[in-house]
């Protein structure tokens, strides 16, 4: 990094120093001053009076020297991931999901909590509570320790985090959910659909992290898709990109009804286990569990056949709780798509399982950090993100 202080901003040329630093310091940990200068372009002195700022700051430690070590070792110093935490938070029908994470992304704990898509706003909200309050409680944080929240939820989410519409979820269109976490946790909060952000994790840490165009199909009780194009997160003009579920055609509306044709089914079964009972049997070559399971994976491809011939992706990802079941829907998906596409992508199935859309929640949050971190003229303390701030959308 060049360092020109004359007609400069010398705050400004310190912030930015100080970010350069940063970086550096989250690419490799555990390195020296003379390390440091040298990935940085900083001069030595300008580098140690840097570092020794963010360490008071509370952005960088010492690293101890490593136990027998002869002589006096050159210091060394870490980023402090743990100087904050940000939550991911995945609002289904069948669970809500809670994520704890430091600044690197790494969980520190999570919290689950079963509900039903039948549940009531008040009932929903209650239990998304309790999931928040349990995840806090079992990584030893408070809400001040949040520097923000990304959530995800089933439906159409406007730019301000407002449920604008949701088929799946008794009572859910209106509900204000940014509003409504901010009052709970008093950090930033972003909210998106839960299918977008299924697309964001793969695109993080997932299958697709080195594709630029990728369409990830989001298989399970409900079907949905998240688009990635030219490596960034396509939302579209109104947030609606990739709803083509909604289309009668697509055959996703009844590829989730095939699945409740399965006459083996126990009735008693919630519609989790009824699902899984049903690949199970199949896998154990129950015949008509398998016709049912063929009929399913029809169905879904025609809706991903169409998003296929629109965007022309490197790869197909298929995520959702069926991911578990790739050995019954990989295979027979792509062919499927070769019937129909004219180049079929590859189709890669998710390592992710039910918990991809909380991680997408999570890489939500933390680019609101990290943009944060950028903007702002000071980069503060560890408690720089503890408060709201003016502009809780991050779009």
């Amino acid at each position: 990094m060049t360092e020109l202080t004359s007609g400069g901003d010398l705050s400004q040329l310190r912030r930015l120093n100080s970010l350069a630093l940063i970086k550096a310091l989250r690419e490799e940990p555990a390195q020296t001053l003379t390390d440091l200068s040298r990935r940085t372009g900083l001069s030595r002195a300008s580098t140690e009076d840097v570092v020794r700022d963010l360490v008071e700051r509370g952005w960088v430690a010492v690293v101890p020297p490593a136990a027998g070590m002869v002589g006096r070792p050159a210091r060394r110093y870490r980023f402090r991931s743990d100087a904050g935490h940000v939550l991911g938070i995945d609002i289904g029908g069948h669970k809500i999901l809670v994520v704890v994470a430091d600044l690197d992304g790494t969980a520190v704990h999570s919290s689950r909590v079963a509900v039903s898509p039948s549940l009531g706003r008040k009932e929903r909200l209650a239990a998304l509570d309790r999931a928040v309050a349990q995840a806090l409680a079992g990584s030893g944080l408070t809400a001040e320790g949040v520097w923000a929240v990304g959530a995800a939820t089933t439906g159409l989410v406007d730019a301000a985090g407002r449920v604008l519409l949701s088929e799946a979820l008794a009572e859910w269109t209106g509900v204000d959910l940014a509003a409504h976490l901010r009052r709970l946790v008093g950090a930033p909060v972003l909210v998106d659909n839960d299918c977008k952000l299924a697309a964001l994790a793969e695109s993080w840490r997932g299958v697709a992290r080195h594709a630029k165009d990728v369409v990830l199909i989001q298989a399970g009780l409900r079907t949905g898709a998240g688009l990635i194009i030219g490596g960034r997160l396509h939302r579209g003009f109104g947030n609606a990109a990739g709803e083509i579920g909604a289309l009668p055609a697509s055959g996703w509306i009844r590829a989730e009804e095939h699945l409740k044709s399965w006459p083996g089914a126990d009735p008693a079964a919630d519609e989790v286990a009824a699902a899984g009972a049903i690949f199970e049997a199949a896998r154990a070559g129950d015949r008509k569990a398998r016709a049912v399971v063929r009929r399913y994976v029809r169905e879904l491809a025609v809706g991903a056949a169409a998003l296929v011939l629109t965007l022309d992706p490197e790869l197909v990802v298929v995520g959702g709780g069926f991911s578990r079941s790739a050995d019954l829907i990989a295979d027979p998906l792509k062919r499927e798509l070769d019937r129909w596409c004219i180049r079929t992508p590859e189709v890669r199935i998710s390592e992710f399982g039910d918990e991809g859309v909380a991680l997408g929640a999570l890489r939500l949050a933390l680019e609101h950090v990290a943009r944060e971190v950028r903007e702002r003229g000071d980069l503060g303390g560890p408690g720089l993100f503890s408060h709201p701030l003016a502009d809780h959308t991050g779009r």
